[in-house]
């Protein structure tokens, strides 16, 4: 699959893979900053934002997809920074073929099983009639009922688009992420290990990753450092700057 991205920047490449219900646009500010180091690959995957939509979603078949990027663009061992679901398709790709790349940044997730808390999402983001929708706020209040967080919602809401012909579409396809969404809380699908440079990165305030996570982690990523900001989920959303500055010098030493 021929996937959507933003470039921005010259030099080493740096591919970036948003998480669930996210897309590119998610990363515009943090994609800025790398771009003065970095030539920056900011992707959607696939179902989400300008990618096209499939009835396959799991991750082998993005861990294919991201192959076939790095191929197509003729990308030298980039670095990969993912967060979430794109952190986790990150850590799959990094094991499925660890010669690909030169480093992996991985952001707020852990290699384990997770049940996953989307189900009342997407339940809300279902109940909003997009063909017949008259504004984003009657969505927004809508969505409310399911998900009380104004700053989420604003997220998600991102995915909505205008048709030309009047009312809203979804950009994420949503239908197959409803159908398919145990497959992204599945632990990694790729035995083995990876064994160059990682740098896990967690919120202060998510439960994302625990301590006991950490036995784990280091059985699969033996030269992986651990830091956290104080954050929820969405690190480089809340403390975009910190973040930044965190992964640059980290990929500087």
């Amino acid at each position: 699959m021929k996937l959507f991205s933003r470039e921005l920047g010259q030099g080493e490449p740096m591919m970036i893979l948003h998480g669930l219900f996210g897309s590119s646009d998610n990363w515009l500010t943090q994609a800025k900053i790398f771009g003065e180091h970095y030539k920056v690959y900011s992707i959607d995957l696939r179902n989400h934002g300008q990618s096209p939509h499939s009835d396959a979603f799991d991750y082998p078949s993005m861990v294919a997809d991201l192959k076939e990027f790095i191929g197509e663009h003729s990308l030298e061992s980039p670095v990969i920074i993912g967060h979430s679901m794109g952190g986790k398709a990150a850590m799959n790709f990094a094991l499925a073929h660890p010669d690909q790349l030169s480093k992996l940044i991985v952001v707020d997730i852990s290699p384990r099983t997770y049940n996953l808390e989307h189900n009342t999402i997407v339940e809300g983001l279902k109940a909003i009639p997009v063909e017949s929708l008259s504004s984003r706020n009657q969505a927004d209040e809508i969505l409310s009922q399911h998900v009380p967080e104004p700053d989420v919602r604003q997220f998600l809401l991102k995915n909505l688009q205008r048709k030309s012909s009047g009312g809203f579409s979804w950009k994420i396809n949503l239908p197959v992420i409803d159908q398919k969404l145990v497959n992204i809380g599945v632990d990694l699908q790729y035995p083995g290990q990876f064994k160059k440079p990682t740098l896990f990165i967690r919120g202060s305030k998510s439960r994302y990753i625990p301590d006991e996570d950490w036995k784990r982690i280091v059985e699969i990523f033996p030269h992986a450092e651990l830091e956290t900001l104080e954050t929820g989920h969405w690190v480089q959303a809340e403390k975009p700057q910190e973040f930044a500055n965190l992964v640059l010098k980290w990929l500087s030493q």
